[in-house]
């Protein structure tokens, strides 16, 4: 693995595409191993890439050293890796895509702007955070999780053919600086998770509120305009009867003043 990117021929992409250009970068930015970690893109496969991490210290995985799969969709940044362990840890299960936020279980909390490094960093710091369940989690006690921590050094990736134990740079007081990182960037991905959840849940809540005010108001508005309605049409009502009385009274007076003062010839004489 720590010359696959320079064994690799880039004839078969597309150079301009920016995706490739994205991902050939973090190729380079990555090629050297650290203290905490190490990833590279398999050969001939710039959409397959192998990590490999060391556990947090001060916790059951201190001295363990872990090795995964990287799967980057064609449209990755815009669109989130998926994570594979493939070596044993009592934190993830192994050979499945495990749910973390930075993963692609969770598309609606990745940003483009997280890369393959933040990604690395932010498995090293959720791996000492409880599974509670989620997919490819698991929950081993921590004497079985440092069991395994020491068997995982001797682990060696068919593909990689190289053993954990031999992949990482020795640890330094650097490496406490960068695991401090990694526990930031866990707890701020975790954070904005559940702040985006509750967000949606408000939402949620705030639109089921307002269904109901306007099921209420409608109902209210309904009432009004009915009620409305039936003081409108009594008024036109009494209206209509005023003005029949009124006619009716009218033609009667005129009658009454004309009628009598008219004369009619009593007979007719023929000449």
């Amino acid at each position: 693995m720590s010359n696959s990117f320079e064994q690799m021929s880039t004839s078969s992409y597309n150079t301009q595409s920016s995706s490739i250009k994205r991902l050939m970068r973090e190729a380079i930015e990555l090629k050297e191993p650290t203290e905490l970690f190490y990833c590279q893109p398999i050969e001939n496969n710039l959409y397959e890439w192998h990590f490999t991490i060391r556990g947090p210290k001060d916790t059951e995985f201190e001295h363990g050293i872990y090795h995964g799969r990287i799967l980057l969709p064609v449209e990755y940044p815009m669109k989130p890796p998926s994570i594979i362990f493939l070596t044993a840890s009592g934190r993830f299960k192994i050979n499945e895509k495990i749910c973390l936020s930075i993963s692609g279980h969770h598309a609606e909390t990745w940003t483009p702007t997280w890369g393959i490094r933040t990604a690395l960093l932010a498995i090293i710091g959720f791996m000492e955070t409880p599974g509670e369940g989620a997919i490819g989690s698991l929950d081993y006690t921590p004497d079985e999780r440092r069991t395994l921590a020491k068997r995982s050094q001797s682990y060696v990736c068919p593909t990689c053919g190289i053993a954990n134990s031999q992949l990482l740079l020795p640890l330094s007081e650097k490496s406490i600086d960068i695991q401090k990182q990694a526990k930031e960037l866990a707890n701020q991905i975790s954070f904005q998770k559940n702040f985006e959840t509750t967000s949606n849940n408000k939402l949620v809540v705030k639109s089921s509120l307002n269904s109901s005010e306007l099921r209420s108001n409608s109902s209210n508005q309904i009432l009004v305009l009915n009620e409305n309605n039936f003081n409108n049409n009594l008024f036109n009502f009494v209206i209509y009867v005023c003005c029949i009385i009124f006619l009716f009274l009218f033609l009667r007076r005129l009658f009454l003043i004309f009628g009598n003062s008219q004369s009619f010839p009593s007979s007719f004489t023929d000449f």
